[in-house]
């Protein structure tokens, strides 16, 4: 008995410490992705490009947010192979040390004015290491706690990644806030900006003293046990491709943060698009959007052991993507109450269903043997999609343009529902054991031959 109740102490020690260690890992690794995101909308199209035409400088910019997504595919790939091969913990120290790195040497590049177009050019390498490094992050963090989690929590415990995501945003979106306020636009923009940046050293640091402690889970080694024969990213679309196929759909979910916060951003602040929204409203408004969503990022994940995945992924895009056309509509109009509330609703709360969601729902969609390459590509193919949109969006719907509200509303409306409807399609999996987990196939491929073998037995029967 004692020897029972020290095992289930222990397995609460690791579960707790998993997710402990996903929530930090999560929030030090979106906090460097975050700034860049905010600097690519605010700073970098005044700095690292050639002064003329301010729109093709806006466009310009967001592509360069978007190129992180680039790597991001690649980065998947190797890590998320690296992670079934030899074990999430070694993985996830190694993609934490090279954000931080890449980060921080972003904050010593010079600028257009001095170098020309090296500048942009060092810019677009740093970007595509940060995107190749955070590839493997959300997929190995949220695998190591579903595999310690209790299978009654999983949901629940998963979530706290989820919410490392958006304190990691919270904090690289208000590191700009006393820069830009306390700052003169001349100083802000001479070294001001870089100070965010620079603090990214803090995450190299945090990186050995966080993940070492770490152990694998149970679940992974047992498998490694049993097959040590070596898993690989062919093999994933092999036997579940359909899977990753739905995953990356649903994955277009993103689109709403983008749009809200990327391209709003834009839309609302740059001269070139002529609304005049003050910077420091759209610095705060992610921050106010981010805490409300870490406030109930736990209760959807929550939920989602209690009522499912599918009702969450479902109902959270298709209802903020709805909600897209009065957002875009009250920043056109300078309507600045309603833009925030709007945002708030459609980012910090209708989203957040989907996104504490995600993560142990596509965990729980593949097998262990690849289940963090499976959940790494779709994540990452999907981001990759989602992020060329605002540079696409900006092309589509170009400064002087009056139909901003109406066509990119609709795109993203479109999008997400894309997204709901391969939840819809999807099999429900929050039900299933740890030990089917664990099995030879994803819980809904098992439920598809468990139905095939039926479908034979009736028929010989017959």
């Amino acid at each position: 008995m004692h020897d029972e109740v020290t095992a289930a102490e222990h397995s609460r020690t690791q579960s707790r410490r998993a997710a402990a260690s996903g929530w930090i890992g999560s929030t030090l690794e979106y906090y460097d992705f975050a700034i860049y995101g905010t600097a690519a909308a605010l700073i970098f199209p005044q700095i690292f490009f050639p002064e003329g035409d301010p729109a093709i400088a806006v466009i310009a910019s967001l592509a360069t947010y978007g190129v992180g997504y680039v790597a991001r595919p690649l980065g998947a790939f190797i890590l998320g192979n690296l992670g079934d091969r030899h074990g999430r913990k070694n993985v996830l120290v190694m993609a934490m040390l090279l954000m931080g790195v890449s980060t921080f040497v972003v904050g010593l590049l010079p600028t257009y004015g001095q170098v020309g177009l090296l500048a942009p050019l060092l810019l677009v390498v740093l970007r595509l290491v940060q995107g190749f490094a955070v590839a493997g992050e959300l997929s190995g963090a949220s695998a190591m706690i579903v595999e310690h989690a209790p299978d009654n929590k999983r949901g629940f415990y998963a979530s706290f990644s989820l919410q490392g995501t958006q304190v990691g945003s919270i904090l690289g979106t208000a590191a700009f806030i006393p820069l830009s306020t306390l700052l003169s636009d001349e100083a802000f923009q001479a070294w001001g900006w870089r100070v965010p940046f620079l603090l990214s050293a803090v995450v190299i640091a945090a990186a050995m003293i966080i993940r070492m402690k770490v152990r694998e889970s149970e679940v992974f080694i047992e498998h490694s046990k049993k097959q040590p024969e070596q898993t690989s990213v062919w093999r994933v679309f092999r036997e579940n491709g359909g899977t990753v196929v739905r995953a990356v759909c649903m994955g277009l979910a993103n689109v709403i943060g983008t749009t809200v916060v990327i391209f709003g951003t834009a839309y609302a602040t740059q001269e070139s698009y002529g609304i005049g929204m003050s910077e420091e409203t759209y610095l705060w408004m992610p921050v106010v959007a981010n805490i409300v969503a870490i406030i109930l990022i736990p209760f959807f994940g929550q939920l989602s052991d209690r009522i499912g995945r599918r009702p969450l992924m479902i109902f959270g895009p298709l209802s903020a993507g709805v909600l897209t056309f009065p957002y875009l509509w009250a920043v056109s109009e300078r309507n600045v109450v309603l833009t925030v509330v709007l945002a708030v609703l459609m980012f910090g709360i209708l989203y957040q269903m989907w996104n504490a969601t995600f993560a142990s729902f596509f965990q729980e969609m593949f097998p262990t043997r690849n289940r963090m390459a499976g959940f790494a590509l779709s994540q990452n193919i999907a981001l990759f999609l989602v992020a060329m949109l605002p540079s696409l969006f900006a092309f589509i719907a170009p400064p002087g343009s009056d139909s901003v509200p109406l066509v990119i509303g609709g795109i993203t409306l479109g999008i997400s529902m894309i997204s709901a409807v391969a939840a819809w399609l999807s099999k429900e999996t929050f039900d299933v054991t740890t030990q089917s987990l664990d099995g030879e196939q994803a819980p809904q491929d098992q439920a598809q031959d468990r139905g095939r073998t039926q479908n034979h037995a009736q028929a010989q029967r017959h």
